[in-house]
């Protein structure tokens, strides 16, 4: 009889000791969602159990923030999502951010990370909210010296990494955390196993309109669902000051109002959407690419009028809502944070 299988979440959130941490994380490569690939990790961060464990505290620590009160689960929470369930992040001081705070949820597949793509990886995003003075309002130098300060942080840096707690270390050690926090296994993924059963009429109604009639893979494409590419497709861009997104980092003239195509894994759980949060609903989205979204001078050339019934469109939703919804949802608890 095959063993049972154990994921590399589930022991994570089960708050048990690093030595079964350590079983799983020698399977992390393998041992994924149906419907997934194996993860990739850099040859300069390759993931064990100290590490993973190391980077689960540093992710649902506040103390990375100037005044002690901002986590990166404050804005990438587990029972939201992996978000923040609200239009704008929220930072230190109650400042509010001017995007949506995109899913932590299947990140290790990511090419490139935030909504303009700034981020060539999740080692470099994971110190960037830091040092945001809306964000966590720390300088690096001060969150190194203030968790130096912490004799459990500095003890499980000389373990993991070698050295006292350094900016490199602490990228690396969120980053590997967050190459475990995977979903999966939806009603989708049972479906093209081969179990026909797996979507309900009205769902697979909409499988076919996402292929199809609606276009909707034209972007939202491979197991993670994105091209990770960047498109405009039209939100915002008739605000007197539109936000430029990848045109900022890029500087090519055709990016303008362009921001990353985001995975549809477990869309139910991540509204509000779109790069500004400006939409709060499904069904709102569905009909912005009905409409063919905001007519502008950079509109994507795969932005154009659907003309879906109002059946298709409920159809399409039931697709997103249900389908892409998996199973295995990586609900991790806080961890106990080192003293």
């Amino acid at each position: 009889m095959r063993p049972p299988r154990i994921s590399l979440s589930a022991l994570l959130c089960s708050g048990l000791t690093f030595a079964l941490l350590g079983a799983a994380a020698s399977l992390a490569e393998d041992d994924v969602p149906l419907g997934l690939k194996p993860v990739k990790h850099p040859k300069d961060n390759p993931p064990s159990e100290a590490k993973i464990a190391l980077g689960k505290q540093l992710y649902f620590d506040p103390r990375l923030s100037v005044d002690k009160s901002i986590s990166c689960a404050s804005c990438h929470d587990p029972t939201k999502g992996w978000s923040n369930g609200e239009q704008f992040a929220t930072g230190v001081n109650a400042q509010l951010g001017g995007r949506n705070s995109p899913t932590v949820l299947n990140s290790a597949y990511n090419r490139f990370q935030f909504w303009d793509g700034r981020a060539p990886s999740l080692e470099h995003q994971a110190v960037g909210p830091i040092q945001n003075p809306i964000e966590m309002a720390m300088t690096i130098d001060d969150v190194v010296d203030r968790l130096n300060e912490i004799d459990g942080y500095r003890e499980q840096f000389q373990e993991v990494f070698g050295t006292d707690v350094t900016e490199e270390g602490i990228g690396k050690a969120i980053a590997a955390y967050e190459r475990t926090i995977l979903t999966g296994n939806a009603p989708y993924d049972r479906y093209k196993a081969g179990d026909e059963s797996a979507l309900s009429e009205s769902a697979d109604r909409g499988r076919e309109l996402f292929f199809g009639k609606a276009h909707c893979s034209a972007c939202h494409v491979g197991p993670n669902f994105t091209d990770n590419a960047f498109h405009n497709i039209g939100v915002g861009m008739d605000a007197d000051e539109p936000d430029l997104g990848r045109y900022v980092v890029s500087g090519l003239e055709g990016d303008k109002g362009a921001f990353k195509t985001p995975t549809l894994r477990e869309i139910a759980r991540t509204a509000p959407y779109m790069h500004d949060g400006s939409m709060k609903t499904l069904e709102e989205v569905v009909e912005h690419y009905n409409k063919g979204g905001v007519k502008n001078p950079y509109l994507d050339e795969e932005i154009f009028e659907l003309n879906l019934t109002e059946q298709e469109k409920a159809d399409l939703v039931t697709f997103l809502k249900e389908g892409l919804s998996g199973d295995d949802y990586p609900q991790h608890e806080p961890p106990e944070l080192p003293e």
